[in-house]
């Protein structure tokens, strides 16, 4: 009988256990491995103002890097905060690409073209886009995109990854910020609507034939998976 690849997954001996759990003194070296400057310290700061808590440094690295191995030229990213993410991102890019962002305050995308523009990055480079995410997705290009990056309502993941899967070319990759959810993901007692909204959201990326998916262990969980070329999967 045919098994998809979670199901394959679940079957796996389940006496095979991580023996020798990360400290915290060694996460904390892992996330900050890779050195923030200035302006991404200030964008940061400007996070906290406004109350936003953009991703960590350890998936800005991760998405820096997955971005320079696609050589991406366009990204779509959902939930543009102070710009913490979407310089990330530039800085991996092509110097030719271009990043369209996504967020419902205005004022959040001031900040963030702010953030860009001390970072020099010029400024026809960065696409803002002020709206709800769902609002706005569909009027963007199919199959035009290299990567779609989610960090907005989490009660919504599971309709940006159905709006992922149309935007992005073959090859391309979509992730998520927040893909354990503050340690609740992987506790089955949590039952709130952004936890199953969340823990659901990686259940149906893990059972999609057409994705190769990985959930990195930083910040607060970085699920990534790349949509497979035609006749791939």
């Amino acid at each position: 009988m045919f098994l998809s690849r979670y199901s394959r997954a679940q079957s796996r001996p389940r006496e095979a256990t991580i023996t020798s759990p990360l400290k915290p003194a060694s996460w904390l070296y892992a996330e900050q491995f890779v050195a923030e400057d200035e302006v991404l310290a200030e964008a940061r700061a400007r996070a906290e103002e406004v109350g936003v808590v953009p991703i960590g440094p350890g998936g800005g690295a991760a998405l820096r890097f997955l971005a320079s191995i696609l050589e991406a030229r366009a990204v779509v990213e959902i939930g543009t905060g102070t710009g913490v993410s979407g310089l990330w991102l530039l800085r991996g890019m092509r110097s030719d690409g271009v990043l369209t962002t996504v967020d419902v305050e205005a004022e959040h995308q001031r900040l963030a073209k702010q953030t860009f523009a001390d970072a020099g990055i010029p400024h026809q480079r960065a696409r803002t886009i002020s709206g709800a995410a769902l609002d706005v997705l569909p009027r963007l290009t199919d199959g035009h995109y290299d990567i779609v990056f989610c960090d907005g309502d989490k009660r919504e993941y599971g309709a940006y990854l159905k709006a992922a899967l149309r935007l992005l070319r073959p090859g391309g990759i979509v992730a998520f910020d927040n893909a354990l959810w503050h340690d609740r993901v992987a506790d089955p007692a949590q039952r709130d609507e952004e936890t199953v909204a969340v823990r659901e959201l990686g259940r149906a990326v893990a059972e999609d034939e057409s994705l190769v998916p990985v959930l990195l262990p930083v910040g607060d969980g970085l699920l990534v998976a790349k949509k497979e070329w035609a006749g791939d999967a």
